[in-house]
C-alpha cells in the first residue's frame, strides 16, 4: 500500500511538471549570450527563459535605453514630474484610468513563473542602466529601479492606447501617423510552392511607443523571431520553424463612452442621484527651470467607469478589458503563442482572448491558415455597432453591460476554400472569399456590411485583386505584392477624370489630364503625376464623397468606382492643377521629388502613398517648410514567412532597430526599403554567427528569481 501511495505521488509530480507551465520545474539560472548581428538585431540564446527575458530587457536598452525609460515613467503616471509639462496630460490619463493599479493587481495573478520572467525582464534594464549610466538622460534615470508590475504597467498603457483610440475614449494619443496593417496568410492550397505563407506588415507611427524592436529569442522550449513594441517583454508579431502570426488592427469596440446627466454633486441613474465614488491624486510637474509644482487631480467613477469631462459635458468610459474583463494574461498569451508548435497548441492559447485587440492571422508548417477577429470585446444587450460608436445615455442601466464575447461568439475563418485571408484594417466580412455572413453574428460584433463604415478600404480591395488575380501566389511573388505602390484609387476614377476634363474642362484641366494620362497610377518614387492626383483627391474630399457608384459587396473588385459630379471633379483639378505648378513648378514632378523618407540625416526618395491612395504599401507623411512630406509612419516591420524545409523568412524593420539619433542603426534600413528589398532573417546559428558584429554576455538572474 505504501509503495502504491508513492508511485502514485510519483506520477502525480511528473504529470504537474509535464503538463502545467505555472508549475514547471526551476533550475538555477545560468545567463545568456546575446549575438548582435550588423542590423543591430540581438540573437538570444539562453537555457532558461529567466535568462532570455532578462537578456531581452538588456537588449531594448541597448537600442532604446532613453525612450524605454520615458514610456516606463509614463506608465507609472509619473512622467511629467522628470520629463515636464508635455507628459501631464499622459499623467492624467495614467491616473484617471487607474492602470498602474490594475498591473498590480494582475502582476499578483500571473502564475509565478510568469512573475519572475516579467521580473527578469526589469532586471535587464536596470543592469544595462547601472553599467552604461553615462549613455542615458539623467531624466530617465530617476524612475531606477523597475520591477516586473512596472513592464505589465507599460504594457497595460500601450494597449490601452490602441483601445482607446480605436475608440474615441482619449485624447492621449501617440503622433506621427495613423494605425494600420495589412496581413495576408496563404494555405497550401494557393501556394505556388504548396507550402502555406505568412506576410506581417503593421502601419505604425515611426516613434514613442509605437516603435517595434526586432529580435530573435532561443531557449530549449522557445525559438522564435520577430519584433515586439519598444518596452514589452515578449514578441507580438513572430514565427517559429512551424508557425507564425501577425495582427492587424481591427474595428473592435472595446471602449465605449456614456454621456452622463450631472445633478448636483453626482448623476442620474434610473432616475435616482448617485455619488461618484471621489479621490484626488496629487501629480508632480517639472518646470523648465528644474523646479516641481504639484497639480491636484480629481479623478470620479460612476457605476460605468471613470469619468472624464470633455466640452463642458460628462462622460464615464467602460473599457472592456479593464472595467468588465481582465487581459491580464496577455503577455504570457504571446509567449505561448510563440512557442506553440503546431495548431492545436497555437489555438489552445487564442482561445483565452487576452490579448485585448487585434485580429490574429496565422499560417504553419501543416499548410494552414486562420483568421481571428479578436479583442476583449463587450457583449451588448441592445444597440448596433453604430449605435455603441457614439456616445450612449447614462442615465439608465440598460446601456449597463457586464461580459465580453468567447472565442467562440466572435468572428473566424480556418483553411477556407479560397486559399488565404486577409485583412487591412475594414470589418471582418471579408477576410476571406466567400466574405463571412454577418447576419451569423451580433449586430455590435462589427460595422454592418450595409454601412460605408463596413465597406473594406481601398487598400483593402487592392489586396483583394493582388490575391485573385493569381491562381497560385509564390514567395517572390508576396514580396512584390507587400511593396506594391499601385492606386486603386486612381483605377476607380482616373479614367472618368479624364474623360471629363478633355470634355469640359479648361486649357489648364486639359494638360493636367495629360500628366495623368501618362502617370502609371503608382507612388513608386520615380512615377510622374501622382503627385497631381494626390493633390485633386485632396480637394475632392472637402467636397464629400468622390465617386458615383457606391460599394457593392456583391462587386467587390469594382465599386466604389466613378464620379460623383464631373463638373466638380474638373474643377478641383483646376485648383489641384494650379497648386502644384505653384509650389514645384511642374505638373509632372517626381514623387520621390515631393515624397521623402527622412530618418536622421538620411533623405531618400520615398515610394508608398497615404492610405487614401488605395495603395497597399503605405508611408505617412506630414509636410515641411519647404513643400516636401517627411515620412512619419506607415509600413514598420515587415516580415514574408514560407514554412519550407528548410524555413524562408524574409525580414525588414523600415526605420531601423534604434531609436538613438546618434545610433548607426536609426534609419539604416531606409534604403533597402527603398529599392523594394528584404533582409533574409538569420535563423540558423551558423548564420547568426557569420555576420555578428559585436557579442554580449548577460549574468545569470538572482537565484530566487529563476524560472522554468
Amino acid at each position: 500500500m505504501q509503495a502504491r501511495r508513492r508511485i502514485f505521488l510519483a506520477i502525480i509530480v511528473f504529470l504537474s511538471f509535464s503538463f502545467s507551465s505555472s508549475a514547471s520545474p526551476k533550475p538555477a539560472s545560468a545567463g545568456a549570450k546575446i549575438l548582435w548581428d550588423k542590423w543591430a538585431v540581438p540573437h538570444i540564446y539562453a537555457q532558461h527563459d529567466v535568462d532570455a527575458f532578462r537578456a531581452f530587457g538588456w537588449a531594448q536598452m541597448h537600442n532604446h535605453g532613453d525612450l524605454i525609460l520615458h514610456l516606463y515613467a509614463q506608465a507609472r503616471g509619473s512622467a511629467a514630474q522628470y520629463f515636464g509639462p508635455d507628459d501631464l496630460v499622459s499623467d492624467r490619463a495614467v491616473h484617471t484610468m487607474g492602470t498602474y493599479q490594475f498591473a498590480q493587481q494582475w502582476y499578483a495573478q500571473q502564475p509565478p513563473w510568469f512573475r519572475s520572467d516579467l521580473n527578469a525582464f526589469a532586471e535587464g534594464i536596470n543592469l544595462y542602466a547601472r553599467r552604461h549610466s553615462a549613455k542615458l538622460a539623467p531624466a530617465g534615470l530617476q524612475i531606477l529601479p523597475l520591477r516586473g508590475v512596472d513592464v505589465l504597467a507599460h504594457a497595460i498603457r500601450e494597449i490601452w492606447l490602441f483601445q482607446a483610440g480605436m475608440s474615441g475614449c482619449t485624447t492621449v494619443m501617440p503622433s506621427g501617423g495613423s494605425f494600420g496593417s495589412n496581413g495576408w496568410a496563404i494555405t497550401r492550397a494557393h501556394s505556388e510552392s504548396g507550402h502555406a505563407m505568412l506576410l506581417a506588415n503593421p502601419h505604425l507611427p515611426w516613434q514613442g511607443e509605437m516603435l517595434f524592436f526586432e529580435a530573435h529569442i532561443n531557449t530549449p522550449d522557445y525559438d522564435a523571431y520577430g519584433a515586439a513594441l519598444v518596452g514589452l517583454p515578449v514578441l507580438a508579431i513572430a514565427f517559429n520553424q512551424n508557425l507564425g502570426w501577425t495582427h492587424t488592427v481591427n474595428t473592435i469596440h472595446p471602449c465605449d463612452l456614456y454621456q452622463l446627466t450631472a445633478k448636483g454633486s453626482g448623476y442620474v441613474l434610473d432616475g435616482k442621484v448617485h455619488a461618484f465614488q471621489s479621490r484626488t491624486e496629487t501629480l508632480k510637474v517639472r518646470q523648465r527651470d528644474g523646479t516641481t509644482k504639484t497639480e491636484r487631480l480629481l479623478i470620479r467613477q460612476s457605476i460605468q467607469g471613470p469619468v472624464i469631462e470633455a466640452g463642458g459635458k460628462l462622460f464615464a468610459v467602460r473599457d472592456a478589458g479593464l472595467q468588465v474583463g481582465s487581459f491580464a494574461g496577455f503577455l504570457q498569451q504571446w509567449w505561448d503563442m510563440g512557442r506553440a508548435r503546431n495548431w492545436n497548441e497555437f489555438q489552445h492559447a487564442v482561445r483565452r482572448m487576452q490579448v485585448p485587440v487585434f485580429n490574429i492571422l496565422y499560417a504553419d508548417r501543416q499548410g494552414n491558415a486562420f483568421a481571428l477577429y479578436g479583442g476583449q470585446i463587450p457583449k451588448h444587450a441592445q444597440g448596433d455597432f453604430a449605435f455603441w460608436s457614439q456616445p450612449v445615455p447614462g442615465d439608465t442601466s440598460k446601456t449597463l453591460w457586464s461580459r465580453v464575447l468567447s472565442y467562440d461568439e466572435t468572428a473566424k475563418v480556418f483553411d477556407p476554400p479560397a486559399g488565404w485571408v486577409q485583412n487591412s484594417n475594414s470589418a471582418p466580412w471579408y477576410m476571406t472569399e466567400p466574405m463571412l455572413d454577418a447576419g451569423k453574428f451580433s449586430d455590435d460584433l462589427a460595422p454592418s456590411p450595409a454601412t460605408p463604415g463596413g465597406w473594406p478600404n481601398m487598400r483593402e480591395q487592392r489586396g483583394f485583386r493582388m490575391l485573385t488575380e493569381v491562381k497560385k501566389i509564390s514567395f517572390e511573388q508576396l514580396i512584390a505584392d507587400k511593396f506594391s505602390a499601385r492606386s486603386e484609387t486612381a483605377d476607380r476614377l482616373l479614367n472618368d477624370l479624364i474623360a471629363a476634363a478633355n470634355q469640359q474642362g479648361s486649357d489648364v484641366a486639359k494638360k493636367a489630364a495629360q500628366v495623368l494620362n501618362a502617370w502609371d497610377r503608382t507612388s513608386n518614387s520615380t512615377s510622374r503625376g501622382g503627385v497631381l492626383f494626390l493633390a485633386w483627391i485632396r480637394q475632392g474630399l472637402a467636397h464629400g464623397r468622390i465617386s458615383g457608384v457606391p460599394f457593392d459587396p456583391r462587386d467587390l473588385l469594382n465599386s466604389p468606382r466613378g464620379l460623383r459630379d464631373p463638373a466638380q471633379a474638373v474643377h478641383d483639378l483646376e485648383a489641384a492643377a494650379s497648386q502644384v505648378q505653384s509650389v514645384y513648378g511642374s505638373l509632372d514632378v517626381a514623387w520621390g521629388d515631393v515624397f521623402r523618407l527622412k530618418r536622421g540625416s538620411r533623405d531618400l526618395p520615398a515610394s508608398g502613398g497615404p492610405n487614401g491612395l488605395g495603395s497597399f504599401r503605405v508611408i505617412d507623411y506630414e509636410p515641411d517648410k519647404t513643400g516636401h512630406f517627411l515620412s512619419t509612419g506607415g509600413d514598420s516591420f515587415v516580415a514574408v514567412v514560407e514554412f519550407s524545409t528548410p524555413l524562408k523568412a524574409n525580414v525588414l524593420l523600415t526605420y531601423g532597430n534604434s531609436s538613438d539619433p546618434k545610433s548607426p542603426h536609426f534609419g539604416d534600413q531606409l534604403e533597402l526599403y527603398a529599392k523594394n528589398q528584404l533582409r533574409p532573417a538569420l535563423l540558423n546559428l551558423p548564420d547568426v554567427k557569420a555576420q555578428t558584429v559585436e557579442t554580449e554576455t548577460i549574468p545569470a538572474a538572482a537565484p530566487e528569481r529563476s524560472a522554468h
